[in-house]
């Protein structure tokens, strides 16, 4: 008789995988180290009305879903009700099968509602219902989600000009789960986009400076940086296309800036040479701070030009893109070693046709003065399911230390995407107890396979980011100006 649904052994395989999982991932805590949870629903504990607001407000991944199946956008970001678009997402489910969404979708409401009824048209009003019910109790808030799932870190992405008000808030709060900021200034390196000028003056409100050179632009991001770090920040950020590493001076920079500032329009060259200036400097900023900084490469964003201008970025328009990679990042990377500051650096890729070109470029550069200094960063966005976690560990593990893995994030908005990192856990055990299995492995070795396992699904992570060192205290408003 065969087991139901998402049981105890769900992807687990062998008698070894089975061991691995139960006793040594099952039980780590979480350290959620790139995610997009909104701090003020953090800070406030927010309480959510309905499996709708929580589930599906802000998950694009479902929205290309439900788009796909020929739904209506009013029941995705229009104005139906919130019944009439969980009732929608229902409806679709069963047709995301081998989609990841179909166990991420009855992962989460196993884990957290205790719901193991298969979500379609026909049972959708009583899981809406039981759901509803549970998420109106205190067990239920943000903060008591964040406890149940053993989240002992949260890195949120917050833009330079950021106050961190309620990262603030939280560092005083008691909440057992850490809260801390990560430094996104994608914005401040787009002098393309046409409201870069009013990004600028919001960015310089923000360090109590005027920005009109760009001597002005690297103060103000050097005391945003100086200040995240007060607020416990220790990661950078960055959403790319690919790397920039034009050759530029000085002096060339400050003129593209200059040029943009004044409201003209750069080429391409001087984009390039701008990018490239700030990529460099920001970098030299984390390196000093011994922070770490993570590149995410390869997204195709806002193909739908029409869908852009009704809905908005971040709403389900984007793809994996085919840029070249190679050069640039190494280039990049050879720029910061060859002056000595290049920092811990995690990179993500979003074309598994670039698993392996990722996965031996980090060997250039890992020195030996930090274990795993050069990470290739966790399967991500498209890549963050069962075929792309085993493709990217496959590649990590042939080419360069899976030992040494900093593992798995959620790179969510949502609130009951924590699973992701069991759903990982689990195939990073599978794989390991089938070489096992398979005689590829020795079964002499499992008490080490069972220290790996810990290690990447959490320790590897704690080390690496510096959170064995305790939790940091905000610096106090009152010593900020401009904030």
């Amino acid at each position: 008789m065969s087991k139901p649904f998402l049981n105890e052994d769900f992807l687990l395989q062998t008698d070894a995988a089975r061991q691995l999982y139960h006793q040594h991932a099952a039980s780590q805590p979480i350290i959620d180290y790139h995610c997009h949870l909104p701090p003020d629903q953090i800070a406030q504990d927010r309480q959510f009305d309905n499996l709708t607001q929580v589930w599906l407000y802000g998950d694009h991944y479902k929205w290309r879903a439900m788009r796909a199946n020929g739904v209506n956008e009013r029941f995705i970001t229009g104005d139906a009700s919130d019944w009439e678009k969980f009732e929608k997402w229902a409806e679709t489910v069963p047709y995301t099968v081998r989609n990841p969404l179909y166990h991420w979708a009855h992962l989460e409401l196993q884990r957290y509602f205790g719901i193991t009824e298969l979500l379609d048209k026909n049972s959708a009003r009583r899981i809406y219902d039981a759901c509803n019910a549970q998420l109106r109790t205190p067990e239920f808030s943000v903060q008591s989600l964040l406890t149940k799932m053993k989240v002992e870190t949260v890195c949120t992405t917050d833009d330079p000009a950021d106050s961190l008000e309620h990262h603030r808030a939280l560092a005083t709060s008691g909440l057992a789960t850490r809260i801390l900021p990560t430094f996104r200034p994608d914005k401040a390196m787009t002098p393309e986009a046409a409201d870069y000028n009013q990004y600028l003056d919001r960015l310089g409100a923000a360090a109590g400076q005027e920005i009109h050179t760009y001597a002005d632009l690297l103060g103000a991001l050097r005391q945003r940086h100086n200040y995240f770090a007060a607020q416990g920040c220790r990661l950078s950020d960055h959403g790319l296309e690919h790397l920039y590493a034009a050759d530029y001076t000085e002096g060339e920079a400050a003129a593209a800036f200059a040029k943009a500032r004044g409201g003209y329009d750069l080429d391409t060259f001087e984009i390039n040479q701008l990018k490239s200036a700030l990529l460099v400097f920001m970098a030299e900023l984390d390196w000093e701070k011994g922070w770490t900084q993570q590149f995410h490469l390869g997204a195709l964003r806002n193909n739908n030009a029409r869908a852009l201008r009704q809905l908005g970025p971040d709403t389900g328009w984007d793809s994996i893109g085919d840029f070249s990679q190679g050069r640039a990042l190494s280039r990049f990377l050879d720029r910061l070693d060859s002056q000595d500051k290049l920092a811990k650096t995690i990179i993500y890729n979003l074309n598994p046709a670039d698993n392996e070109l990722i996965a031996t470029m980090i060997g250039n550069f890992n020195d030996g003065s930090v274990a795993g200094k050069v990470q290739f960063g966790s399967g991500w966005w498209f890549l963050d399911q069962k075929d792309g976690m085993e493709k990217q560990l496959n590649a990590l593990s042939n080419m360069g230390l899976l030992s040494r893995f900093v593992g798995m994030l959620t790179d969510s908005r949502s609130f009951l995407s924590f699973p992701r990192h069991e759903y990982f856990r689990r195939i990073l055990c599978n794989l390991l107890g089938r070489d096992v299995a398979n005689g590829e492995l020795p079964a002499e070795i499992m008490p080490w396979l069972g220290e790996v396992v810990e290690n990447v699904s959490y320790r590897n992570a704690k080390a690496y980011f510096g959170f064995e060192q305790g939790a940091p205290t905000a610096t106090p408003v009152a010593k900020q100006a401009h904030v």
